[in-house]
């Protein structure tokens, strides 16, 4: 069973994502966390193959959250998600270890399903020995 979890402080945003991801993959489980404390409570209980990470969250920095994420978690994605499409983000992704990024603001549902498509297909082929 394919895990995501949601680290989002905006419930709004939160629940869109939630809904979206839903709608397409009913069978997936998905979890949430509003902050740096409960997203690392998360990790270890509900133990995801996805995370969408905000950067700006109660409690710290999403970037640096996913850097301690992927020191004991090095096979969870994380897709880093933000109101800021700024350069200085999108390299600083890959220093803590994310995967993807995207903009809350410019990205769409097709975008955002595509992508879990994709890392979800990628995973399975993973699973099965193939690469």
């Amino acid at each position: 069973m394919f895990k995501t979890l949601i680290v989002e402080d905006n419930i709004i945003f939160r629940k869109s994502l939630k809904d979206i991801i839903c709608r397409q993959f009913p069978s997936m489980l998905i979890g949430e966390a509003t902050d740096c404390k409960e997203a690392i409570e998360k990790v270890h209980s509900f133990c995801p193959d996805l995370i969408f990470m905000d950067i700006k969250l109660p409690g710290g920095d999403g970037l640096q959250l996913t850097k301690k994420i992927k020191i004991q978690h090095e096979k969870i994605i994380i897709i880093i998600v933000t109101n800021y499409d700024l350069p200085e983000y999108r390299q600083a992704i890959h220093k803590c270890g994310a995967s993807y990024f995207f903009s809350k603001s410019s990205s769409t549902r097709d975008e955002i399903v595509s992508l879990v498509e994709s890392i979800v297909s990628d995973k399975r082929h993973e699973e099965n020995g193939q690469t």
